[in-house]
């Protein structure tokens, strides 16, 4: 039989390094839009910051159908993945709501998995909703 060892202080966790101040400056003035003007206001800010987690879960909300969410959800998730290993992230550990520099990636985890439930992919949907409370086992967040 082997031994498992645990750390006292659990798990290790991965916060987020703050994305560029004007990203987050013209997202925000973005989302203050409405219809067609916040979808490319959205874009806009995606193309000028095509690594930014947040502007891609939110073009995922405002998406104008299931594909469309799926696939804006679908970029975020791998781009935050690839951000998470950049940041230390090896694929175990903690990425928590709390803290806001997490949110653009688990925005986009949850928002793939409500995609993909809504276009009958349920594998997908279920193995975000594992993922999500892997990584914050307090999912989902109260606001």
């Amino acid at each position: 039989m082997t031994s498992i060892g645990f750390t006292p202080s659990g798990p290790p966790e991965t916060v987020l390094g703050a994305e560029p101040e004007a990203a987050r400056e013209r997202l925000a003035q973005a989302l203050a839009l409405e219809g067609d003007a916040q979808r490319e206001a959205i874009v806009a800010v995606l193309s000028d910051f095509p690594r930014f987690l947040d502007g891609w879960a939110r073009l995922g909300e405002i998406g104008r159908d299931p594909i469309e969410r799926y696939a804006a959800f679908r970029v975020g998730y791998h781009r935050g993945l690839d951000t998470l290993r950049q940041n230390g992230w090896r694929g175990s550990g903690y990425v928590r709501w709390e803290h806001e520099t997490n949110r653009g990636f688990l925005r986009a985890l949850a928002g793939l998995q409500a995609a993909a439930a809504e276009i009958g992919e349920s594998d997908e949907d279920e193995r975000c909703a594992i993922f999500l409370r892997q990584l914050d086992p307090t999912w989902p967040p109260a606001s």
